[in-house]
């Protein structure tokens, strides 16, 4: 298996919903890349689901990456509840459309062709990668506003 990209994402809104942002480091042999940005009228949800797309774009077909987020919602959207929101034609268990349903099917085709490892850290504690995806969320909810 080739090397695994490192990838941190955060995303989040203030007030929720309005201006928020996204941002996700990539790391990979050494190297990073730093992506950011932002939307004047949205939800936590969405940028924490935005920032780990915009991050899987950068990445080829087959690569290999884990992905680090704070986001619950995120890490167990994707590795938990998607499966079974797809048997059920994108409806939850309640049998109402599941939310943000537009960017779970792009985060769903982007996964079926790349070898994606998902984690969730908490958020604020430390981690040095999840305090610079943070930072870089502000950064793009700061550019919304503007």
């Amino acid at each position: 298996m080739s090397e695994r990209v490192v990838i941190y994402t955060d995303g989040g809104c203030s007030p929720n919903p309005g201006p928020g942002g996204w941002g996700a480091a990539l790391r990979w042999k050494g190297r990073e890349r730093q992506l950011c940005g932002g939307e004047p009228d949205t939800t936590n949800n969405r940028m924490e689901l935005t920032a780990a797309i915009r991050a899987l774009e950068e990445l080829k077909e087959g690569a290999a990456a884990v992905v680090h987020t704070d986001s619950q919602y995120l890490q167990l959207g994707i590795t938990q509840w998607m499966p079974n929101w797809k048997k059920r034609n994108w409806r939850g268990s309640n049998r109402k459309p599941v939310l943000n349903a537009d960017l779970w099917r792009r985060l769903d085709a982007l996964c079926a062709a790349r070898d994606v490892e998902w984690l969730w850290v908490r958020g604020h504690c430390g981690d040095e990668g999840n305090e610079l995806a943070h930072e870089l969320a502000q950064r793009g909810r700061e550019e919304a506003r503007e």
